[in-house]
């Protein structure tokens, strides 16, 4: 399947210095009309080093993206605290090298192996994607990374193969949020295989062409644009091939608010907030809200993945 999608032009990106920088965010109602006073670091996090990619205009959206400075202290990554400023006080405790990530599963190759070895071969290449959190705030990013069928396939999914779960490393001394049992950990997430493949699921390696930062889920995370946020899990250690559907972090503590799907819908509320319009990160906090699209707007790539499913269900 072909996707064409414009290119947003160069000159309206952000400068790539631009996100390394900090300010502090007003974050608005994110749920039932709680407010909250959002503080970026007062650091800026080391540059990572700059990546050598081409730019992928086929799968760039024609969006500006966000200031840098916006986004730079606002994530979610729960291993280093819940507050959205957490990740980038806390993550620099991350050490991202060495790394390994272990294959198991319904494969013919399993094994540990070398982020090295991994990233061997791989042609990267520059996405601008939209980003959408459940939390009903959105925003848009030039992703670096490859697509993460380029890197199944090498591990040869057998036919019983029909989902790919991922496994975020569990470390509570390089990760302090996990000292808390906000969650159970570590974080697992998990695609059908067919999501896995599509040529729009990419592997993340950096952003505006630099190593990714650890708040960000550095050294290895996952990037899929149709579907809310925490599916694009972070600091990946393991990924297996499965039979059965993964038992996944957030659908397993609260499967009424987070399904396994997780597809963006503004028909399907969560329960304690609307999914039908969203705010843009670094906007006014009184800037009128936009509607929120099927699958984040990439339904004509993907809806075809769901043919004859009840979306409201199957949420």
């Amino acid at each position: 399947m072909k996707v064409r999608v414009p290119r947003i032009a160069p000159s309206e990106i952000t400068p790539q210095e631009v996100y390394f920088s900090r300010r502090t965010l007003l974050a608005g109602a994110l749920a039932a009309g709680a407010s909250t006073l959002l503080r970026a670091a007062e650091a800026p996090p080391p540059q990572g080093a700059p990546l050598k990619y081409s730019n992928n205009p086929q799968y760039s959206v024609k969006e500006a993206p966000n200031k840098l400075e916006d986004i730079a202290g606002y994530n979610n990554f729960y291993e280093f605290g819940t507050d959205k400023d957490a990740p980038s006080r806390y993550a620099g405790s991350l050490r991202t090298r060495p790394w390994s990530v272990s294959v198991y599963g319904e494969a013919e190759v399993h094994g540990t192996f070398d982020l090295e070895d991994l990233l061997k071969g791989q042609a990267l290449e520059e996405r601008i994607y939209r980003f959408r959190c459940v939390e009903a705030w959105s925003l848009v990013v030039p992703w670096v990374g490859f697509p993460l069928s380029n890197l199944l396939a090498r591990f040869k999914p057998t036919s019983r193969a029909k989902y790919v779960e991922f496994t975020t490393l569990y470390d509570p001394k390089q990760m302090p949020g996990q000292r808390v049992p906000v969650l159970t950990w570590p974080y697992v997430e998990g695609l059908r295989i067919d999501e896995a493949m599509h040529p729009l699921t990419l592997m993340v390696v950096g952003l505006y062409g630099r190593v990714l930062p650890n708040q960000d889920g550095a050294p290895l995370r996952l990037i899929v644009p149709w579907k809310y946020g925490f599916k694009s899990i972070k600091s990946i250690v393991k990924i297996g091939f499965t039979a059965q559907q993964p038992r996944t972090t957030w659908a397993g503590a609260a499967s009424n608010e987070y399904g396994f799907y997780a597809n963006v819908n503004p028909q399907v509320d969560h329960p304690r907030w609307s999914q039908a319009s969203e705010r843009r990160i670094g906007a006014p906090f009184l800037a009128a809200r936009r509607p929120t699209l099927p699958f984040n707007g990439y339904a004509n790539e993907v809806a075809s993945l769901y043919q004859g499913m009840d979306l409201r269900r199957n949420f």
